[in-house]
């Protein structure tokens, strides 16, 4: 059976036409996972968390929603080159949807600080990588500086075509639960991702008449421009996807928080490489660290008794998990692991067994 991407399973709302040319790879669709240990970890009714797990598209992030409808449209307007700045997902994502297409693309990363699995996609799929010696900020400036001056098509979350295609995550949490959840907790990086479920979630209300979630959004403690009110000049965090210190979507989050009376608040790199592990040892479900970010939110909010409830029953969180944990492969070696290594016989493997 041939599975649809999202251009053409929601082609009425994203701003395509029957003479956009749909570079696809099947995106969309990702499954959201019910969370019933992870909610009974929390003290939180066992119905009432899930996991919509974007790590489950082709390249294993959420940009691919976002990505299939930019480079669609910069095949329609005959664009020969895309380009982005990226912590790594962008990267991945523009890399494959341009191989797709046939099109040039050029990626700017920040020099020593992408993570090897995103770093291994781009390059596999073709892409010029170019390694800047500054952070995130400093590559999406000489993106925009390659837009404007050389005529390259910017695919990046600036870009209204992502957020269009982003938006499409929303209408599909909603289709799975039948109605929006109360809650929905996410990281925020670029801010993009925020921007645009909060827009997929308006669009339903507006066609609908359902009720809208609150929008609670997480930055890691050492990058945090939000939180803070301000940029921050040299963002530091291990989840090297959110290590962004002035958000292009800056503003379009804060409104997604202030209309949804939500919160975008900061969690610590412990609580997230906590809520990592948690969703993997809890839920079998590994994702990439950023993704954990939300997560480790609503541990803090569970904890601190702050989740409203009227109906036990009726309450639905839902965790935006945006990347697979494949993603980077080293955070999983540097975190403690029982190891053991045993002698090739079977009396050594049940000595071993007995030790917990």
């Amino acid at each position: 059976m041939n599975r649809l991407g999202v251009i053409d399973r929601y082609r009425a709302f994203l701003p395509v036409t029957d003479k956009t040319p749909v570079v696809s790879l099947q995106e969309g669709s990702t499954p959201l996972l019910p969370a019933p240990r992870l909610a009974r970890e929390l003290g939180l009714p066992e119905t009432s968390v899930y996991l919509k797990f974007e790590g489950m598209n082709p390249t294993g992030s959420f940009k691919d929603r976002g990505m299939t409808v930019a480079v669609s449209k910069a095949v329609e307007e005959n664009a020969s080159a895309v380009v982005c700045a990226s912590t790594g997902n962008t990267a991945a994502s523009a890399a494959a949807y341009a191989a797709r297409a046939g099109l040039r693309c050029v990626v700017l990363l920040p020099d020593g600080k992408v993570a090897a699995g995103k770093l291994a996609q781009s390059l596999i799929h073709g892409a010029e990588v170019l390694a800047v010696k500054g952070n995130f900020d400093a590559a999406l400036d000489l993106a925009r500086r390659a837009s404007q001056e050389l005529g390259l098509a910017l695919v990046n979350s600036v870009n209204p075509y992502r957020i269009a295609g982003q938006k499409t995550a929303a209408f599909e949490v909603v289709e799975a639960l039948g109605r929006p959840p109360e809650y929905q907790f996410m990281p925020v990086g670029n801010a993009g991702n925020i921007t645009a479920y909060w827009a997929g979630y308006r669009e339903v209300a507006t066609r609908e008449g359902l009720g809208l979630p609150r929008m609670m959004g997480f930055q890691a403690w050492g990058a945090a421009p939000i939180v803070l009110g301000k940029p921050v000049a040299k963002p530091e965090t291990i989840a090297t996807a959110i290590r962004i210190g002035n958000p292009a979507s800056w503003k379009a989050a804060e409104a997604a928080r202030d209309e949804s009376r939500g919160a975008i608040a900061r969690v610590k790199d412990a609580e997230i490489l906590a809520a990592y592990r948690m969703l993997a040892r809890l839920e079998g479900v590994f994702c990439e660290p950023s993704s954990a970010a939300g997560v480790a939110g609503l541990v803090a909010l569970a904890k601190a008794k702050a989740i409203e409830i009227a109906d036990p029953k009726e309450l639905r969180i839902v965790c935006v998990l945006t990347g697979h944990g494949l993603k980077d492969p080293e955070t999983p070696k540097s975190l403690p692991h029982k190891w053991r290594a045993v002698p090739a016989d079977f009396s050594a493997l049940k000595k071993a067994l007995a030790k917990r």
